[in-house]
């Protein structure tokens, strides 16, 4: 496995360099720089997007005939690594790094036609509708209904933990078009107009204080058979091939450049707001276990990038990345909250830049913050993310994954 960048590696690096130098503004870096999710304040992500389509960054992931670039993986692990250290946010995952690839892969020709485009430039804003109230890791259980009517189904049921349901105007479901023996049988992947009568959206408030996830209750909601992705009673399947690349992401890029920050930050900070604590010999040694773990991970993915290149699926390899890059993400924000110190514990999210905050709250009226903005940030990190071991499959079902299917357990 090659480690170092070669040439035309390199020039490509530059050439993304000056385009973020060029393109994040200060309202977009300021999205990026105070996130406290993986989601970021949505007009900025917006406006963000809008420039990356500009150019035909917005999806390099994609096929070159759906407006993707033709771009080798190391390219790809390159411009992550130079969005980060830009400060630029993330476009939303849901449309551009999730459905948009099984729309590509098992979406008829009328499918690709309207949403690839309008995915592109952000007209078709999607959310997933994966998770029930009783049906989250142990998604195979799933109940919400839909029933064949002449050429529609009919959807009653509900979502929950909904990310960006208020902002969405489609949705992609899993729903249980038959029940039968098996679990993973008789659902199928569907697409949905969220503008559709009966679609009910309730947000919810979370610990961060956030409101960026909802529930969804559907009542009778009636969805063109047209809409089916793949075949009816597949839907399984589909899934399964979208988690690939929900899992798969690159996670070391980002974590580079935060614990970075973190250190950079520490090592210029007073003594009486954590900066004593990066010559503390314990704490020190936290900062030094977090690079050697970031250092694995970034070897892991190289590893991913070299696999690519002779296979377009990352299989098992993106549950190791999962759990590796999911369980380091909330360790760092457990070292930047011991940092913080007291600081740490006030509840200040207009210092940030959240994807959502609960409209019920006020910020003080001269926009006091207690401490330093990264010590306000600190919590709301640390709070979001401890889903982060959750979404996508939990890392329990993750390691049996792994178990399968690389030790043969």
């Amino acid at each position: 496995m090659q480690l170092d960048w070669n040439p035309e590696e390199l020039a490509f690096r530059d050439e993304v360099r000056a385009f973020m130098a060029e393109n994040v503004t200060p309202e977009v870096e300021r999205a990026g720089r105070l996130m406290t999710s993986v989601y970021a304040d949505h007009a900025a992500e917006m406006e963000w997007q809008r420039r990356l389509h500009a150019r035909g960054w917005a999806a390099p992931g994609w096929h070159a005939e759906h407006g993707g670039q033709d771009w080798s993986p190391a390219q790809h692990y390159l411009f992550t690594y130079e969005r980060v250290r830009a400060g630029a946010p993330p476009v939303s995952p849901m449309g551009i790094h999730m459905v948009a690839h099984v729309i590509q892969h098992y979406g008829t020709a009328a499918q690709k036609a309207y949403f690839l485009p309008h995915i592109l430039t952000g007209e078709v804003f999607f959310c997933q509708g994966y998770s029930e109230p009783d049906a989250g890791s142990d998604l195979a259980s799933l109940r919400m209904a839909a029933v064949e009517d002449g050429d529609d189904f009919v959807c009653n049921g509900s979502k929950i933990w909904t990310t960006h349901a208020s902002e969405a105007n489609w949705i992609f479901c899993l729903v249980r078009t038959e029940r039968t023996e098996r679990p993973q049988q008789g659902i199928t992947f569907l697409l949905i107009d969220m503008h559709s009568p009966g679609i009910t959206v309730r947000p919810l408030l979370m610990a961060s204080g956030e409101v960026v996830q909802s529930q969804i209750f559907f009542d009778d909601v009636r969805v063109p058979r047209a809409n089916v992705l793949g075949a009816v009673g597949d839907g399984w399947t589909v899934a399964k091939h979208l988690l690939e690349f929900e899992r798969g992401s690159s996670h070391a890029p980002e974590l580079k450049v935060r614990l970075e920050l973190l250190e950079n930050i520490l090592s210029q900070t007073k003594a009486d707001c954590g900066g004593m604590l990066i010559n503390e010999p314990g704490f020190a040694r936290k900062l030094a276990d977090l690079q050697i773990r970031v250092d694995i991970l970034e070897m892991l993915e190289f590893r991913l990038l070299s696999e690519l290149e002779e296979s377009n699926s990352p299989g098992a390899l993106s549950s190791i990345l999962k759990v590796m890059g999911t369980e380091l993400a909330q360790a760092l924000t457990e070292v930047a909250l011991e940092a913080a110190g007291p600081e740490g514990l006030v509840f200040q999210p207009h210092a940030a830049s959240p994807g959502s905050v609960n409209p019920g709250y006020a910020p003080p009226s001269d926009g006091y913050v207690s401490g330093e903005v990264w010590q306000a940030i600190a919590p709301l990190r640390y709070l979001n993310e401890r889903a982060g071991s959750i979404y996508a499959g939990s890392n329990e079902i993750q390691r049996n994954i792994i178990a399968k299917m690389i030790l043969g357990v």
